[in-house]
């Protein structure tokens, strides 16, 4: 028999797609998230007065306690925000190896570690940023007082949330992360090692209580005094890889604002969020070097689409490999890798009638030697979306990194598995990885939250998604599927993921994508099936309205105000 969650949560999952009026004076906020809960906890905060950015920290605070396999507050972020009128705030939340690490920080007797082995533990963890993060976006746009935003999520907590299909699944497959802790297996999993069944409601009095007590205290209460200490304390000394890390590290811990990464495409302004973030830069590159060819005549069920798509792709993620890192420690050539003419020239490589058969990056103004090594593994992350009835926007993609990041808890949240993303192997033949583990170094990230101006100015998209390194292909692909095919965002997202970071084209399986793949082979690629584990939210501007999308592949749903 349905349990009645289950029935709850499809009729919440069909509202995917939800499209609000717009009233005589201005339209009606929408909040998209991964899930409903976690929506709704946004859109109460519209309702109350509350900005776009208070709506999308406070369906942040509410994925920590829903969504604790991808999200919250023991990882990081970035946000990118529109005042509706053109202005574009990112603000980095990514975050830091502690001052300790050093470039052979995931060697073993001078060989890399598996990333299997690195993961659970605490060398793995960084020092989170998502808090202060909130509280330098906060102070910047919010409305609400900073105790509102965490009314929703101390709820959930107190009060018990539902476990979800998709939660289950996590808790299932990976049991070495969320149950190795005591604290995580006593939240999530039976006395047997099973984990609880989808419906289970869970209470998390722990995260209640400590939510409750950031609301009063403010940010910096989770960065000095005892959960800082608390944090530092259970990384030193975790039961799987413990590894150094101070009270200090916390305590010097800063979010930043950012200058955002903007350029045009078909006369689309698409904004993102740079360095240490790697989306931005590969999105547009991605866009601006298939901006010669006519998509638009092509169209979705095109093969030679989608392999110009693939290889555009092949040669921004090669730049993306060698040259995105934090820029506090290495020159990123941002202007370069977006520079039109260069991005020209290497759109000149792209044939319509047959693959590259290498690619390599290339040589961007302002780029310096660095060395290629080795890819990190990208995994657990959420995308939400917020928009408000004066026009303001925040697109802001939260993670935890690998599901249940490291493991460990504190105070009922779990801490992330950042360092991961850093190239294990720090140097070849001399030359420095530019992505390479240093001590208050951020990794790079593939997390690409995005805004897309209409020629007239207006925000006409707002999208991000999780998935690791394909989120910049998701991201590129929702964007080409606006403004070249005129679908809708809800089309767009849903749309089957074609991914191609280097010589293999991955083909999203049980998808259309896969009567295409005797077409591609013919142009010359190397094609083989990817599982459909894609999670994308967006909101448009389309009639007067905004509309909410969400990924049919997840439980992700949009909610107005």
């Amino acid at each position: 028999m349905r349990s009645p969650f289950l029935t709850l949560f499809a009729a919440l999952s069909l509202g995917a797609c939800t499209t609000l009026p717009a009233t005589s004076a201005s339209a009606p906020g929408v909040v998209s998230a991964a899930d409903p809960r976690a929506a709704e906890a946004g859109a109460a905060m519209l309702r109350q007065g509350g900005s776009a950015t208070d709506a999308a920290l406070a369906t942040l605070l509410a994925l920590t306690v829903v969504e604790p396999q991808s999200s919250g507050i023991g990882g990081g972020g970035f946000l990118v925000t529109s005042d509706g009128r053109g202005a574009v705030d990112t603000f980095d939340g990514r975050e830091e190896a502690p001052a300790a690490a050093t470039p052979d920080w995931f060697l073993k007797d001078g060989v890399p570690m598996s990333f299997g082995e690195a993961i659970p533990g605490g060398r793995s963890v960084g020092v989170p940023g998502n808090v202060r993060m909130m509280a330098l976006a906060h102070r910047a746009h919010g409305k609400l007082a900073w105790k509102a935003l965490f009314d929703p999520a101390i709820a959930l907590a107190r009060d018990g949330f539902l476990i979800s299909p998709r939660m289950h699944r996590a808790l299932d497959s990976a049991r070495e992360t969320g149950g190795l802790s005591a604290e995580g297996r006593s939240l999530f999993y039976a006395a047997g090692g099973e984990p609880l069944p989808a419906g289970t409601r869970v209470r998390n009095p722990r995260l209640a209580a400590f939510l409750t007590e950031l609301a009063s205290r403010g940010p910096d209460s989770f960065y000095v005094g005892p959960n800082g200490q608390a944090i530092a304390a259970t990384v030193s000394t975790a039961p799987r890889n413990p590894a150094p890390m101070s009270a200090g590290d916390l305590a010097t811990y800063d979010a930043k604002a950012r200058a955002p990464v903007c350029g045009t495409y078909r006369a689309y302004r698409i904004c993102g969020m740079g360095p240490p973030s790697s989306g931005a830069t590969t999105v547009f590159a991605i866009l601006k070097q298939i901006e010669r060819f006519d998509l638009t005549a092509l169209g979705p069920n095109s093969p030679v689409a989608w392999h110009l798509i693939a290889e555009s792709m092949r040669l921004a993620y090669a730049d993306r490999d060698l040259y995105l890192a934090d820029p506090g420690f290495v020159s990123v050539p941002v202007a370069g890798l977006t520079d039109p003419p260069y991005l020209a020239q290497r759109s000149a490589l792209i044939a319509p009638d047959r693959a590259m058969a290498t690619v390599s990056a290339g040589r961007p103004a302002g780029a310096n030697q660095m060395a290629l090594s080795p890819q990190p593994l990208e995994q657990g992350t959420s995308h939400f979306v917020a928009t408000d009835r004066a026009g303001n926007v925040a697109s802001l993609t939260s993670t935890v990194e690998s599901a249940f990041g490291s493991g460990l808890m504190v105070n009922g949240y779990y801490l992330n598995n950042e360092l991961t993303d850093f190239n294990f192997v720090p140097a070849v033949n001399g030359v420095p990885v530019a992505n390479r583990v240093e001590g208050g170094k951020r990794p790079r990230s593939s997390m690409a939250p995005t805004i897309v101006f209409s020629p007239d100015g207006h925000v006409r998209l707002a999208v991000g998604a999780a998935g690791g390194a394909t989120i910049i292909a998701q991201v590129a692909k929702a964007i080409i599927a606006v403004v070249d095919w005129r679908l809708s965002a809800q089309q767009a997202i849903a749309l089957p993921v074609l991914y191609s970071p280097g010589n293999t084209l991955f083909v999203e399986r049980g998808t259309a994508h896969e009567a295409m793949i005797p077409a591609l082979t013919a142009l010359g690629h190397t094609v083989a099936l990817r599982e459909p584990s894609f999670k994308a939210n967006a909101i448009e501007w389309k009639n007067g309205r905004w509309v909410g999308a969400a990924d049919p592949r997840s439980e992700g749903t949009s909610v107005g105000e």
